[in-house]
């Protein structure tokens, strides 16, 4: 019995839900980018759907969060990506018990960027791109780190901001830059950072309420 139950643990199958999310997020963003090259001689998809701060404000609110789904080119896209993953399985057994929460947790921070970069940066007309939200990630990946006792969580929540306070005081590296073919918005690395700190302490702020109405009505 013992090493049949261990083996149920060690099943990769437990493991499906977080990976068919990332597999539902990779396939909508390719889609986005397929369509945006298909489309270069007719109405474009990041017409409709990047963030624009002009047709936000006249209330075109989807872009807020579908902005995070379009890429610049291919190789934005495939970074983004590839960091998507490499994140995911960094921390996947935050998300075991819950599966759930992923996709709570990267909607808010599709729309938490979307409102940060609104109302802090209304310098900033046009964004496009994951990184934001990957930040946001890694930012509450490395908080339930530090909560499970891991000391690797301090060193990756302290890299995230010491990556974040460089980019914010001399920008990003220029070869990332060239490779994408566009400004990189540190702005919404910078958002995504502060959103994943507050995922993370509203969600540890939930399982600690949760936790004492529990012990209340036992």
């Amino acid at each position: 019995m013992a090493s049949q139950h261990k083996s149920h643990q060690n099943n990769p199958l437990q493991w499906q839900p977080l990976y068919l999310f990332a597999t539902i997020v990779t396939v909508i963003s390719s889609a986005f980018w397929a369509l945006e090259w298909f489309s270069a001689q007719g109405a474009s998809i990041a017409d409709s759907f990047s963030y624009l701060r002009l047709n936000i404000t006249q209330g075109q609110v989807w872009r807020l969060v579908t902005g995070n789904l379009l890429h610049t080119n291919l190789w934005h896209l495939l970074m983004n990506l590839a960091g998507l993953w490499v994140i995911l399985f960094l921390h996947e057994m935050h998300y075991k018990k819950k599966p759930i929460l992923i996709y709570g947790l990267f909607l808010s921070l599709c729309l938490f960027e979307g409102l940060g970069l609104y109302f802090y940066y209304p310098e900033l007309l046009s964004y496009v791109g994951l990184s934001g939200v990957l930040h946001g990630l890694f930012s509450f990946g490395a908080i339930m780190d530090i909560t499970k006792g891991y000391r690797s969580g301090y060193l990756l929540f302290l890299g995230v901001l010491a990556k974040v306070y460089y980019e914010q005081s001399y920008g990003a590296n220029s070869s990332v830059v060239e490779l994408i073919g566009a400004r990189v918005a540190t702005e919404s690395h910078l958002i995504g950072v502060i959103s994943g700190i507050i995922c993370g302490i509203g969600w540890l702020s939930y399982l600690y309420v949760r936790q004492r109405i529990k012990h209340k009505f036992s």
